[in-house]
């Protein structure tokens, strides 16, 4: 792949046909080198946490982050990779008004989906307990706003239920239901605590789903072939390259803190070659040497 002239995001109509002739696989990005590295790895679409884009920022998932800061790094991540990107919007940033400029400003950013949920402000991480959710009603508003607002017929709409936790498993599939009635394509199921409950929800929610297959939460970790033959058309794994990156950082810092040098973890690190090769560098300077050898004239 040329990251130069092949890096075009295929936007959300990619998204639609993956999901309708293929399942959707989109492991959790930060930033856009970990985004090129998901399409080096063969995935066929991102994922943006809103988890992750607080925790790049050192900051906990409690709802401090803004609109400017996320679509900011939807669209440097949009920027460089070809796949479609999943977009965590919590919210919406607020309520039904400010869901309209969350979409508009997702799709500007180069999003080809987000995913809000039904949690009152400021929400939680979705597999910690304490958490609250709004009336029906308020997240069918809000629904009704993200469909309306989209300049994009194509750009998909998921809405996220944290019912399970809070009113039991009943209330989740029935909000569920109410979702897709107001226009969602797609419905994110949180927090659901066995591969029973996974299948029950395919069974009797009739629309495209969504499983979240997070690291040391409340659902158990299905594999990918598991939750595409329950029935599902998509799964994400939100954090686990984030996850992966602290903890290999902290043990680099610790160990170079201790021998004062890399001499002896060279091996633990991705080279200049490596590196260079993966942003595309040669490319840019060839690029340069050949507009500055045309003198930008065609």
């Amino acid at each position: 792949m040329s990251v130069l002239r092949d890096n075009i995001n295929s936007g959300p109509s990619e998204l639609r046909k993956i999901l309708k002739n293929d399942f959707c696989v989109a492991p959790g990005v930060f930033n856009g080198v970990s985004a090129i590295l998901a399409e080096r790895s063969g995935f066929n679409a991102l994922y943006l946490s809103g988890s992750g884009v607080a925790g790049n920022m050192g900051l906990p998932d409690l709802s401090v982050t803004t609109l400017t800061e996320v679509a900011e790094e939807a669209r440097r991540i949009a920027a460089v990779t070809r796949l479609p990107l999943i977009v965590d919007v919590d919210t919406g940033f607020g309520e039904t008004i400010n869901v309209i400029r969350t979409v508009r400003e997702m799709e500007h950013a180069g999003a080809s989906a987000i995913h809000i949920e039904d949690q009152v402000l400021p929400k939680r991480c979705g597999h910690l307990n304490g958490k609250r959710i709004v009336p029906e009603d308020d997240m069918v508003l809000k629904i009704k706003a993200a469909v309306s607002a989209r300049k994009n017929r194509d750009f998909v709409i998921i809405a996220r239920t944290d019912a399970r936790s809070v009113n039991g498993l009943d209330d989740a599939i029935e909000r569920s239901r109410e979702y897709i009635r107001a226009g969602a394509d797609m419905i994110f199921t949180e927090a659901l605590e066995s591969r029973s409950e996974f299948e029950r929800f395919a069974s009797e929610v009739k629309a495209p789903l969504l499983a979240n297959m997070t690291e040391f939460g409340k659902s158990p970790l299905l594999s990918v072939d598991e939750i595409r033959e329950i029935g599902y058309r998509a799964v994400i794994f939100p954090l686990t390259a984030f996850r992966a990156m602290l903890k290999t950082v902290e043990n680099i810092y610790s160990d170079l803190k201790k021998s004062g040098t890399q001499r002896d973890f060279m091996e633990r690190l991705m080279t200049r070659s490596e590196y260079y090769d993966a942003i595309g560098y040669d490319e840019y300077e060839k690029e340069d040497r050949e507009l500055a050898g045309n003198n930008g004239l065609s």
